[in-house]
């Protein structure tokens, strides 16, 4: 006997076969990118998958199992966004050679250096991306200001964007004349969250770098390059 498919959101589709996040794919829909039985979808609409043709970008979307999860050591001067209207340099062309189609896993700073996750698995984008997995993303921050004393404060609680925050961890790992080296270890991932955190305590970051997420270290990948991650790695994030 066969299973009757009911009706789903179309983010929800799109997610599940790993297209995009429910975040992007409603995006998606709003900027006209998906089709439903080539009519143009409108938000909050449902369909059956297999039943109706779905498209994005004109590419229909099949079923697949080959499930991809990559890490990119993400370079300073680049948008993390699917594409840019202003022709900016975006992390998708630093992945283009990955063989299908990725999306990147939440986001960094157009300066913000370090470890960006890409997958075409929807479900794991999104319990990596919702608060309630809580992954500790760790940084490596370059200050400048009272470096010291900013790593006793970040811990402390402070507001930032009406919302209360603070670092799980936060060590000088070096000092310079002029600021210093903090290690900063957050559970959040607002926007320019380190960066905004670090200017109420007293000191401007000059250079940031994400080097960890939840059980993944960036390691040895230079910068620019990608790697896959191994099964292993996927389950402990999971």
């Amino acid at each position: 006997m066969s299973t009757i498919r009911k009706p789903e959101r179309l983010q929800k589709i799109i997610s599940a076969y790993g297209a995009a996040s429910r975040r992007v794919a409603e995006k998606m829909i709003s900027e006209g990118r998906v089709t439903v039985n080539g009519i143009t979808a409108k938000t909050g609409q449902s369909a059956v998958f297999g039943i109706d043709v779905i498209a994005v970008d004109g590419e229909p979307l099949t079923e697949k199992n080959d499930r991809v999860y990559i890490m990119l050591n993400k370079p300073g001067g680049y948008l993390t966004t699917v594409s840019d209207d202003r022709g900016r340099k975006t992390v998708m062309e630093l992945v283009a050679d990955a063989g299908v189609r990725v999306y990147p896993v939440g986001r960094l700073d157009c300066d913000t250096e370090g470890l960006l996750l890409f997958t075409n698995d929807g479900a794991f984008a999104n319990a990596m991306a919702h608060p309630s997995g809580n992954k500790i993303k760790t940084y490596r921050a370059r200050v400048r200001g009272d470096a010291a004393k900013a790593a006793k404060l970040l811990t402390e609680p402070l507001i930032i964007d009406r919302y209360t925050v603070h670092a799980l961890h936060a060590e000088v790992i070096s000092l310079t004349t002029d600021g210093g080296v903090i290690e900063i270890a957050v559970a959040e991932g607002r926007n320019r969250q380190i960066r905004k955190m670090c200017a109420v305590c007293g000191v401007s970051v000059c250079e940031l770098k994400r080097t960890s997420v939840g059980t993944l270290e960036l390691g040895s990948l230079e910068s620019g390059q990608w790697r896959y991650l191994t099964q292993e790695e996927v389950l402990l994030l999971g």
